[in-house]
């Protein structure tokens, strides 16, 4: 079981924990992505930066096609990033943009020439890089930037911002891995992009002796005597002991990790280059995000009038887009009022017509009916007025249902008076049942006597009237056929008798038609 920790240890923990979080928040942070379409080599160009601004950098940013500068900027204010270095690819050439958040300034650079991490490695017979090395933010090393001109100053300051500041009395020397060169040509107007492994040794002994610091002991068995290795050093290679002159060796103020590197001691400083590296031109300076005006420009110049011409026009531009928002805020506002007074007046109608229908409720209305379902019986004694008599009846007789005539004739043919079940059919002389006589029986049959329609109350169908009042065809016993749909098929003597087979001398039976009539049913049975 492990031992617990002391009050003053968690103690210690807490605090190193609170320091380590304000300092991670004052140290500046950084976006490394692209945007458009690039290649590969630049893909992994990015990556490569992307490794050398560790670990203040997002090393696994992903960036899909629909993203827009804006996503990049409303992230990076909660996440505390302060530098963009954005790269993008034209057929002519590849640029870079450093833009600092949130108000800028943007300077755009022109990749020159560029080399991968894996190309520098490959042309180095011996190189020093570990993971170690990536878990401090290098030292950043400008050269030739204090020339004339604000651009270059610009550019410094640009660049001394990206990397998180040192303080030389509390720095330590244990952390420091790494350096980022930029060295700048006047002449060229170049910027060479450098990265290297740093390395401390020890100086002021022989190769022998540094050979014996070293964890892996030389071979001496060909040695007559351990001087012959402190002395010449022999059998040695020379890769092993480098040269090392004024231009690399100083006096180490602590203690620096490495056999033999002592506080107040001299050490050399070694570099090695790991790459990537770039050579830079800066091509304009902007204000913005890169929507700002253009505070330089490398190719084109302008004279301070035409300075100060520009700004007019900005202004201009910028006074008459304020006038336009003005205007247009002023239009919605007179719009709003507008709907609120049409509002107004077609609530107060509404009040204005709803009180005078509620004076003018107690006075009768002559063209509301009374009685809807006097109107409707009035047409249903209409309709069997019609089925009895087969006339129309007269104006005076029901007033109630002229009012409904047109709308049943649009509709369709009248609804018919529904009959009983229980009715008889009149078969001559062999019916055995009374018949019986319902009302409105008589007037049927005072009809039915001078009345020049068919036994069923409609007209019979072929009748023409002559001026003499005698019809152009007599009917015939089978025209009731034909009124009802049945074909004729050209047998004239249907009405004649006809024998039985096997009986000879007896009266045949005689075919009788049976017509039957809406008259026959009698409405009052069931």
């Amino acid at each position: 079981m492990g031992k617990s920790k002391t009050k003053n240890q968690k103690k210690s923990r807490a605090l190193a924990h609170h320091v380590a979080d304000e300092t991670y928040q004052t140290v500046p942070h950084s976006f490394v992505f692209h945007r458009g379409q690039i290649g590969k080599n630049v893909g992994q160009l990015i990556l490569d930066m992307r490794r050398v601004m560790e670990p203040y950098t997002a090393e696994s940013l992903k960036v899909r096609k629909n993203n827009v500068l804006k996503d990049f900027v409303t992230i990076a204010g909660p996440l505390g990033v302060t530098h963009f270095m954005i790269f993008s690819k034209t057929p002519s050439s590849v640029n870079m943009r450093l833009a600092r958040l949130p108000k800028g300034p943007t300077l755009h650079f022109k990749v020159l020439k560029y080399s991968l991490i894996k190309d520098v490695v490959s042309s180095l017979k011996k190189h020093r890089m570990h993971e170690q090395q990536f878990t401090h933010h290098p030292l950043l090393i400008l050269n030739n930037f204090g020339s004339d001109g604000m651009h270059v100053k610009l550019m410094a300051t640009m660049f001394q911002n990206m990397f998180p500041s040192i303080n030389v009395h509390k720095v330590n020397l244990n952390n420091i891995k790494r350096c980022v060169l930029l060295n700048y040509n006047p002449v060229s107007q170049e910027i060479e992009f450098r990265h290297y492994s740093l390395k401390v040794v020890p100086v002021g002994m022989s190769r022998g002796v540094k050979k014996l610091m070293q964890e892996k002991f030389p071979n001496m068995n060909k040695f007559e005597d351990i001087s012959e290795l402190l002395m010449k050093g022999a059998n040695l290679s020379e890769s092993e002991a480098e040269q090392d002159g004024e231009h690399n060796i100083t006096e180490l103020p602590q203690a620096y990790s490495g056999r033999g590197n002592m506080a107040s001691q001299q050490s050399a400083v070694r570099l090695t280059e790991i790459g990537p590296r770039m050579t830079l031109q800066l091509m304009k300076i902007q204000e913005g995000m890169g929507e700002g005006n253009v505070v330089y420009h490398a190719i084109i110049s302008k004279t301070e009038d035409e300075i100060q011409d520009i700004l007019r026009r900005k202004e201009a531009q910028l006074k008459e887009k304020e006038d336009r928002r003005k205007k247009q805020e002023q239009n919605v506002a007179n719009k709003k009022q507008q709907r609120e007074e049409l509002k107004k007046k077609s609530l107060d109608s509404i009040k204005r017509k709803s009180a005078e229908v509620e004076e003018d409720s107690e006075v009768e209305d002559p063209g509301i009916q009374d009685d809807p379902a006097a109107s409707v019986e009035s047409d249903d004694e209409a309709e069997y007025y019609r089925q009895a008599v087969g006339e129309e009846p007269d104006e005076d007789m029901f007033p109630s249902a002229k009012k409904r005539k047109g709308s049943e004739k649009s509709h369709g043919s009248a609804k018919k008076r529904k009959l009983s079940t229980g009715t008889s059919l009149r078969k001559g002389k062999d019916a055995k049942s009374p018949k019986r006589i319902g009302p409105g029986e008589h007037l049927r049959d005072k009809h039915r006597k001078g009345s020049k329609m068919s036994r069923d109350g409609e007209k019979s169908f072929g009748k023409k009237m002559k001026f003499g009042g005698k019809t152009f065809r007599a009917t015939k016993a089978g025209d009731t056929e034909n009124k009802f749909g049945k074909k004729k098929f050209g047998n004239k003597n249907k009405n004649k008798s006809f024998n039985l087979k096997g009986q000879k001398g007896k009266p045949a039976f005689k075919k009788k038609v049976i017509c039957i009539s809406a008259t026959d049913f009698e409405p009052d049975t069931i």
